[in-house]
């Protein structure tokens, strides 16, 4: 297979730094694999396609008070996935770990149950997704809590490498879209966005007018 000379310029720049993270974050499964591994598969399952994530976006934007949250996360998740996977997946083409059979990456693949990815691997598109959309919520959020969902992020990327369906690489690359992407998103839910669109209720009722038989009679004088 023939590498773009990106996906080249990875793959032997950080070859000792990719092997290493894997190495380390697999002494998970060595620990208690019995937990971790269908806990980090139930998170990597909650960033496929974004779909978790944006249906999340979608019901906090129908509600007043979470609107901003929800249209931030959203912008986040649109701009991420445009500049992924329109842009970066496509002209940098970085094969899978596990396409190399050969490799130091295969076995460890095998091992977590071969899960196959259809795309590219530079960067990780489910990375990029939850910080696309978890960086709005951290950034307008209280940061007593806030802080929480960018622990999200973080489990995402680390399930990707878990189940070693992208390099350590490719996770660094998508936490940093989806940082920038959701700071995007913030900046244009607060800046750009009307301020009507967030105080509007969307489940206010108009009144009927009334019939004929509810109209007041009209007051006569003598």
């Amino acid at each position: 297979m023939e590498l773009t000379t990106a996906a080249n310029w990875l793959n032997t720049s950080f070859a000792g730094f990719d092997q290493s993270v894997t190495n380390a974050v697999h002494g998970l499964y060595d620990a208690a694999g019995w937990f971790f591994s269908p806990f980090l598969q139930f998170i990597s399952l909650l960033g496929k396609g974004g779909i978790f994530l944006i249906l999340l976006s979608i019901g906090l934007i129908f509600y007043k008070k979470t609107r901003r949250f929800g249209t931030a996360m959203l912008l986040g998740l649109a701009i991420g996935a445009l500049f992924t996977n329109l842009f970066l997946k496509v002209y940098i083409a970085r094969p899978r770990p596990y396409a190399d059979q050969n490799g130091f990456f295969y076995p460890l693949w095998e091992m977590m149950g071969s899960h196959m990815e259809s795309d590219k691997s530079f960067p990780s598109g489910h990375t990029t997704a939850a910080f696309g959309a978890m960086f709005p919520v951290f950034l307008l959020g209280k940061k007593r809590v806030s802080w929480l969902a960018l622990v999200f992020g973080c489990l995402m990327g680390l399930s990707r490498i878990y189940l070693v369906v992208h390099f350590p690489t490719d996770v660094l690359g998508g936490l940093f879209v989806g940082s920038i992407a959701g700071i995007l998103g913030t900046l244009i839910s607060q800046n750009v966005i009307p301020k009507r669109f967030f105080n509007a209720d969307f489940f206010a009722r108009k009144k009927a007018p009334p019939t004929p038989d509810e109209t007041p009679p009209k007051e006569t004088t003598i």
